[in-house]
C-alpha cells in the first residue's frame, strides 16, 4: 500500500496532476490513431502539438506496444558502434511478417524512437554508439503476436550489433510492408569551381543537400532526416585537419564558427566528436596534442529544422586548415555573420 501511495505522489500537486492528465490525453490520442495500422514511430513523428518529453517516450512505448498490443521486446547495451544503418533499414523493410519499432537511448539527446524499416527514420538517430541501450519492439499492430515476433526482435538486435545471423524465410512473408514516404522535390545542385551551389525554385524554398560523410549514408537520406519533425541528429560529418597541427588558432576559429551558427540557429546544437568520444570543451583538442595533420574530427547537428550543415562543414574545414586566421578578425566579442 505504501508503495502504491508513493507512486501517486505526482498527483498531489497541481503541476503534477496536470502533467499526468496531459500524458494520459497524449497516450489516448495515439491509441486512437493506432487503428490506422501505422507504425508507432511514424505516428509520433506525424503527431501535431507538443513533443513527447524524454520521460514520456519509454512509458508510452511500454503502455501502447507492450501492455496494449503485446509486442515482443529485445534489449541490450550495444557491444559495438554501428554505422551502416542505411543497408540495415533496407533489410528490415523486407520483414513483412512483423512491425518493428526501435528505441535508442542516445547519450546526448535522450530516448530516440524510430521505424527501422524507414531509412530516413533510422538514419536520423545518428551513430549507434557502443555501451548505449537499444530496445527493439516487434509485433503485429494489435493482432495476436507469436514466437516469430520474439525471434524478429532478437534477430534485429543482433543485426544492430553487427552479428551475422540467418534470417528465416517466414519473416519475408506477410502484410506489414513499409509505407513509402511521399517523394519530396529535390533542389538541383550545380557544381562551379569545385563548390556546390543550390539552385532555388521560385515555388518552393530549396532544401540544402549535403554530402554525408558517415559510412554508406547517402546524401539524400541525410537531407531527409534533417527535415523530420522532432529532435533529430544528422549523421556524423568528417573534417580532416589540414593544418600541421590543430593548434590554439584552429580551436579559436572553430569556437567562432560554431558561435556564429548557433546565433543564427539558436534551437540547434553542434556536437563535436574525436576518436568516437564527444568533446565537450573544444580546447581539449589542442591540449591533447594528438590532433595533427590528417586527423579526422567529426561533428553532428541536432534539433528541429536543421539547416546550413554543408556551409558549417565547409567553414569548419577551413578552420582546421592554415586559412583559419580568416575567422579571427575583428573584436573577440563580435559574433561573425557567416550564416
Amino acid at each position: 500500500m505504501a508503495n502504491n501511495m508513493g507512486s501517486l505522489d505526482i498527483l498531489s500537486t497541481r503541476a503534477g496532476f496536470n502533467t499526468a492528465v496531459r500524458h494520459i490525453k497524449k497516450t489516448l490520442s495515439i491509441i486512437d490513431l493506432i487503428s490506422a495500422n501505422k507504425n508507432l514511430a511514424d505516428l509520433l513523428e506525424e503527431a501535431e502539438g507538443e513533443e513527447l518529453s524524454n520521460e514520456q517516450r519509454p512509458v508510452i512505448l511500454r503502455m501502447i506496444l507492450v501492455d496494449k498490443m503485446g509486442y515482443k521486446t529485445a534489449s541490450a547495451n550495444l557491444t559495438a558502434a554501428f554505422e551502416d544503418l542505411s543497408s540495415l533499414a533496407d533489410e528490415f523493410s523486407r520483414w513483412k511478417a512483423v512491425d518493428l519499432v526501435v528505441a535508442y537511448y542516445h547519450p546526448d539527446m535522450g530516448v530516440q524512437i524510430a521505424n527501422p524499416k524507414q531509412k530516413e527514420s533510422l538514419v536520423s538517430i545518428g551513430l549507434f554508439k557502443k555501451h548505449e541501450l537499444l530496445v527493439v519492439f516487434a509485433g503485429k499492430m494489435g493482432k495476436p503476436t507469436d514466437e516469430l515476433c520474439k525471434k524478429a526482435a532478437d534477430l534485429a538486435l543482433s543485426l544492430f550489433q553487427g552479428q551475422k545471423v540467418k534470417i528465416p524465410e517466414e519473416l519475408y512473408k506477410g502484410e506489414f510492408s513499409v509505407k513509402s514516404a511521399k517523394p519530396e522535390k529535390k533542389a538541383a545542385i550545380v557544381k562551379e569551381s569545385g563548390k556546390s551551389v543550390t539552385k532555388k525554385s521560385a515555388k518552393q524554398p530549396a532544401k540544402e543537400k549535403v554530402a554525408a560523410k558517415a559510412k554508406k549514408i547517402p546524401a539524400d537520406v541525410s537531407s531527409a532526416s534533417s527535415q523530420k519533425a522532432g529532435m533529430r541528429m544528422t549523421p556524423m560529418y568528417s573534417v580532416v585537419v589540414r593544418n600541421e597541427l590543430f593548434h590554439n588558432g584552429n580551436v579559436e576559429a572553430w569556437k567562432r564558427i560554431i558561435e556564429s551558427y548557433k546565433t543564427k540557429y539558436p534551437g540547434l546544437e553542434v556536437y563535436i566528436y574525436y576518436e568516437g568520444e564527444r568533446i565537450i570543451n573544444i580546447n581539449s583538442l589542442f591540449k591533447w596534442g594528438k590532433v595533427k595533420h590528417g586527423s579526422t574530427i567529426q561533428f553532428a547537428v541536432a534539433g528541429k529544422d536543421i539547416k546550413d550543415v554543408a556551409k558549417l562543414q565547409r567553414y569548419l574545414m577551413q578552420g582546421a586548415s592554415p586559412q583559419f586566421e580568416a575567422f579571427l578578425k575583428g573584436p573577440v566579442s563580435t559574433v561573425l555573420k557567416l550564416f
